[in-house]
This record gives structure tokens, sequence and C-alpha cells, in this order.
């Protein structure tokens, strides 16, 4: 029987990675075939996932995609490991509307019990009112255990054991405080380009954590038939490889894309999703030339190219396949990082402060500013329609474009209020800051 577990928390910052990546850790240590998935929309944690288990981390999101295209996926990526690990995000019962969207609702679609990592530096036997609601707030989310972390001292563990006992709740661990675990952090999100060692979050998990335990989670069968799905859930959005008549692998037949790709310029990118196409082709636009003669589409996924200006912008033979691509009438879609790539220019600050401007591919004709001064956080779930198709998608970055600009569609957020996020659709090109679930329905429209 193989097993599958969620790992999850009350709220942000209570160590969910920490535990995820330690437990996959040792897990791979002992032997097992560990599939790692991310719930939400999140780039940053895969890498890491990857990283421990030398295979693709896989996205799972109720707001991106339907409820029956999740269980395929799950089914799909699961079936040949031995362990199924999903990190989840934020809080257990956090969403983009309430609890839609959450954790809890992947781990009820999927039928998946959920170990609580509960962050323990201030708690006492309070923790026993926050663990009864956790337990009891949603029938259809089972929490099998929790893992207490950042305990301070073994009489401090005594009794966050006690709180587990009167409660009837398996105690999975209890990890120490340990200033050594702290993730380093770098411009939006974790170091993602750093190598990482995952050895000393696997000694602790082993030696402070009931792995053996959590590795026999969930290893019942799903019930044959899908449980009655919780309130606010939405089946509607069918993604164009998601279609009942689709084979497991989500393979869009005869697509052959051509994908920038490097360690951090253009690095976000759903496993998923470069599994939908075809066949794909991958480039460095920092140093390859693409070609792009036999490409069904050019995909631009986003990253950091604001942090690779110089090289970027020396390329000018990469730059001006592109653009001859896109002016031939060339199928291409670029996201966040990838739309101000196709841009006439980013400016960043220079070593003094002062404006540089660095030119690019010129496809549009509108300026990104990068500089520290014009930094805005722009987030959240978004969702546009254009000639009849939906697409979804998240946003999240600081860079702005300068205005004027005028977008080809209005987009929404989540909860279906309209956003200033620009659309940008010139011949066959589509562009936007949003990061797209379903990038292959531009060339099957």
């Amino acid at each position: 029987m193989k097993a599958k577990f969620v790992i999850s928390a009350p709220m942000s910052g209570s160590g969910k990675t920490t535990v995820a990546r330690g437990l996959m850790a040792v897990l791979t240590r002992h032997g097992y075939s560990v599939q790692p998935f991310k719930c939400g929309p999140d780039y940053i944690d895969t890498k890491f996932h990857e990283a421990v288990c030398r295979r693709p981390s896989v996205n799972l999101d109720t707001f991106m995609a339907s409820p029956s295209h999740l269980r395929r996926l799950f089914d799909h990526y699961s079936a040949e490991a031995d362990v199924s690990v999903v990190e989840g995000m934020m809080g257990l019962f956090d969403g983009y509307q309430r609890d839609r969207g959450s954790t809890a609702e992947v781990a009820s679609l999927l039928h998946l019990p959920v170990v609580l990592v509960v962050d323990a530096r201030s708690a006492a036997y309070s923790v026993a009112a926050l663990l009864k609601g956790f337990t009891s707030f949603r029938p259809d989310v089972v929490v099998a255990g929790v893992i207490y972390n950042k305990v301070g001292s073994p009489r401090h563990e005594s009794m966050l054991r006690q709180v587990c006992s009167d409660l009837g709740l398996a105690c999975l661990g209890c990890l120490p405080k340990s200033s050594s675990l702290a993730a380093g952090e770098r411009y939006l999100g974790l170091d993602f380009t750093q190598p990482m060692d995952s050895s000393l979050v696997g000694d602790l998990v082993e030696q402070h954590v009931d792995w053996q335990a959590i590795a026999a989670l969930g290893t019942d069968d799903a019930p044959a038939t899908p449980a009655e799905k919780p309130a606010g859930t939405n089946d509607s959005l069918t993604l164009p490889y998601a279609k009942a008549s689709q084979p497991p692998s989500f393979v869009s037949p005869c697509r052959h894309v051509v994908v920038a790709r490097s360690a951090e310029a253009f690095s976000f990118v759903y496993q998923e999703v470069l599994d939908s196409f075809g066949s794909v082709t991958f480039f460095d636009p920092a140093t390859e030339v693409p070609t792009l003669d036999a490409a069904d589409m050019l995909y631009l996924p986003g990253g950091y190219p604001e942090r690779h200006l110089p090289a970027l912008a020396a390329a000018e033979d990469t730059l001006r396949a592109i653009r001859q691509f896109a002016e031939r009438g060339g199928s291409v879609v670029a996201e966040c990082g990838g739309m101000m790539y196709l841009c006439k220019a980013i400016v960043a600050d220079g070593a003094d402060g002062q404006a540089v401007d660095y030119p690019l591919c010129g496809v549009l004709p509108y300026t990104v500013t990068a500089r520290q001064a014009d930094r805005r956080l722009s987030l959240g779930y978004r969702r546009f329609t254009l000639d009849g198709r939906e697409y979804r998608g998240h946003e999240f970055h600081y860079t702005q474009l300068l205005p004027p600009v005028a977008s080809a569609t209005q987009v929404y957020d989540g909860q279906g209020r309209e956003v200033a996020t620009p659309v940008f659709r010139y011949k066959n090109v589509l562009a936007s800051y949003v990061h797209l679930y379903n990038p292959v329905a531009w060339i099957e429209r």
C-alpha cells in the first residue's frame, strides 16, 4: 500500500517547509521513493522538494484547476512512488475565500490525512484548545497527528505530549529549537539558487519525529466514490488538458514548445504545465539562441530577469530571434518575468543609484521599472477570459509597468473583484504578469 499525507499548520511560519523537507530527506535516505507535492501556486518550495526527493514537485491548486483534474493529477504523479508528501500553504483552512482553495480543501478532495505542525515556542496547555478546534472544525478533514516545532526543553515536551494524550491525538514528534534550521531568505523568497543541504533537518527529524508512523499514514484506499464535496467547491473549470478523454499524462499531442529556462531569470514553471506539452526544448536566453522554426509555441515563464539584465540585454541574437518569431505570427505566451523580457526595456538602479535602461525584445512597446523606489507588491489569484477561453493563474511581483498601458481584457481576483493587472495581446502573443496554469490553451484556442 502506498502512503500519502499532508503536512500543514495552524498558520504560516510554523515550520511546514522545514518538517516537510526533513521528512522527505529521511524517507529518501531510507530507500523510499518520495513524490512531493505543494498546495497552492508556490514555485519556491517545490524547488526545495525536488532537491531532496530528486524528482519534480507538483502543485495542487483548487482555484486554478478543477477537483477532477486534481484527483487525476495526484494519481498520475504518485503512481510510482512509495510515499506521497503534500506540503500545505499558509494555515490549514486559509484560502482565497475563507477556506476555498485551502490546504484543507485539497486534503478533503484527495482523502489525505493531515499532520499538523504547531509552533510551540510560547505554547503550554492552551494549545489543547487550538488543537481541539483544528481537529473538529471540518469533519471531512482528518488530522492524524501533531508535530510540535521549536520545543524549549524536556519539561516543555512533556507538557505538550500531555495535551495530545488528553485529546486522544497522536503526538508524532517534538522538534527542539534550532537556529540552524532557519531558512535563508533573499529578494522575493527563499534562496533557491544555492545548493540545498537537507542533511541537518533530516537528522533532526529522524531523531525527534516518529517518521515511521507518518510513513504509514494514508495507506488505506480512498473511498471508491468521491466524498461529498465541501461547501463552495467548484468543479466547473475544465482545463484544456484535464478533459475526461485525456490520457493520465495530460499531454497535448503534436505540440512542440520552446521554453526559456535558467536558474533564476526564467525559473517559475509548473511541472504539470511542462508535462502538458507534447515535446519541449529548453534554452537559456542569456547564452543561447532558440531554434523556433518548428515551434508551435514559445513559452517565456516568470522568474527574476531583472537580476540578470546586463547578460539578457547583451544577447542580441536571442532578442532578435524572439522578436522575429513574434512578428511573423508565432504563438508566444509570456508570464511575469517573461512578459517583462518581451517589453521594450527594463529600468533598474545602477551602481551609483541612477536609473539604467536595458533594451530587451521590444515586442511589447512598454517599459518596466525594477527600481527600488518603484517597488510595489502585486499579489493574488487572477482569472480572465480571452477569445472565449478562461485563463487562471497567480500574480506575485514588485516590479511595475510604466504607464500608459492598455489591457486586452479585464482581470479578476479570486473573489471576483476587478484588478488593474493588464493583459497584452499582440498578433499571436499573450503576455501578462499572471503566471498561467493553462498556457497550452493559447495554442488550442
